[in-house]
């Protein structure tokens, strides 16, 4: 039996933590992260005359990992609400929709390697998983939503000192059946499935492959995914979907480069998308993306970076706040049709301490294609965001937006009367401890 001291107590830990190798190590950790938002036009302009929200979100997470001897496992539970959405007293009659406890991950990874050898690893590693890879553009966690962005899949993964390689894989229906495979890929409740308010696939696969360099590294993505067809039919006299096990396929493929020398960082992105998507169009597309950032001083830097989306681009599972403006209008929850974007910006950054840091971001919005007659301008969007270490496991955030938008924007938007200003601002806490036991 092992004994641990935390926070004045000792607590005894069993002797299962020990594996036949002698070695084993358990992580717990947890996760509370408040944000009350002021939104006055977030994610698409208001009607001019419209008040604005308030309110206040929580994501409250538990988290557990083991390690031993060939095996990791990994296990996160949260709850995600906003203040008041349920009676004070019971939680009985809150809705699906509403209901914010799942499961955000609980995987096992099996090591078909030696874990002595260090130079290198081949690894299966299956179940409920985020999948995060470069810069998050196609495949992130969405962190920035409290509920996040999980996948039910299987990777093998091979990484090395200079190689990563992996090849994924995942299936989804919506039950244990006796026969089909039909899936509905609107699945109940508040969890986002593609970035642009599209529905959830049905199957996907891809492969990655990074090499690192000794000031950057260059990757290459390969994906397909796989989205049920459907029919019209009549219920009811109510027109509905009928799923069939048919389904639509879509592939994406392109390369990402990121480096460094001396000053200068610079990353480079190219990806092409063909197929047929969900609603059974046929897709040729593509998105192109380059930014630099310079170091100007150790506590100060500047960039300038641009992309450039054709029509039908889907960024499919990714962090979409992280680009395109952080009031995500665009490839967030809030469509836009597909005419495509182009995103031109400059960027600032400011280590106003050790603990501090102050960013600075204007953009300016422009359409793909053309707009019936309307100039192709959007819009401009100015992000300010601060955030400060208070300690080791206590961080602040603040945020200030503002959109200047144009009679083209409300038009893709589908905002009658909209306004011209719009504005964003939040403040959130972030706790997160987490201890190691060996």
């Amino acid at each position: 039996m092992k004994k641990w001291y935390r926070g004045g107590k000792w607590l005894m830990l069993p002797g299962l933590l020990l594996s036949h190798c002698g070695y084993a190590q358990f992580i717990l950790g947890a996760q509370v992260r408040i944000r009350p938002e002021l939104r006055n036009g977030q994610g698409a302009p208001q009607t001019q005359g419209a008040p604005p929200a308030f309110f206040t979100s929580q994501r409250t997470r538990l988290m557990a990992g083991f390690s031993a001897y060939r095996i990791k496992l990994g296990l996160t539970v949260q709850d995600v609400r906003v203040w008041g959405q349920d009676v004070s007293t019971i939680n009985r009659t809150t809705t699906p929709d509403n209901n914010g406890i799942m499961l955000h991950e609980a995987w096992a990874e099996i090591m078909l390697t030696d874990t002595v050898i260090k130079s290198r690893s081949l690894s299966i590693k299956a179940g409920r998983q985020e999948l995060v890879y470069d810069d998050s553009r196609l495949l992130g966690n969405l962190d920035w939503l409290q509920q996040g962005r999980r996948h039910d899949a299987a990777v093998i993964r091979y990484e090395s000192s200079s190689w990563t390689m992996h090849a994924g894989f995942a299936f989804n229906q919506n039950k244990e059946k006796a026969s089909g495979t039909e899936y509905n890929p609107v699945p109940p409740g508040n969890y986002a499935a593609n970035t642009n308010g599209g529905m959830a696939y049905k199957s996907l696969e891809y492969l990655y492959v990074s090499r690192m360099f000794k000031t950057g590294h260059l990757s290459f993505l390969f994906l397909s995914d796989q989205f049920p067809k459907y029919h019209i039919d009549s219920v009811e006299h109510t027109a509905v979907k009928v799923w069939e096990s048919a389904t639509y396929g879509r592939f994406t493929t392109g390369l990402f480069y990121t480096g460094r020398s001396d000053r200068l960082s610079y990353t480079a992105t190219a990806y092409f998308q063909g197929g047929t998507n969900g609603n059974g169009q046929t897709v040729s597309a593509s998105l192109w993306s380059g930014v630099l950032q310079y170091a100007v001083s150790k506590v100060f830097s500047a960039g300038a970076g641009a992309d450039y989306i054709t029509p039908d681009f889907d960024p499919l599972y990714g962090t979409p706040h992280k680009f395109c403006g952080t009031m995500d209008y665009f490839y967030a929850a809030s469509p836009f049709g597909n005419k495509g974007l182009q995103d031109y910006y400059i960027r600032s950054r400011l280590n106003a301490g050790t603990r501090c840091i102050i960013a600075a971001d204007v953009h300016g919005f422009y359409s793909t294609a053309a707009l019936n007659g309307k100039k192709r301008y959007f819009g401009t969007e100015t992000d300010i965001t601060a955030s400060y270490t208070l300690t080791d496991i206590i961080g602040l955030e603040a945020g200030y937006s503002h959109f200047w938008s144009t009679v083209a924007l409300a038009q893709v938007k589908n905002v009658v009367n909209a306004a011209s200003n719009s504005n964003w601002a939040y403040v959130m806490i972030n706790i997160h401890p987490q201890w190691k036991i060996k």
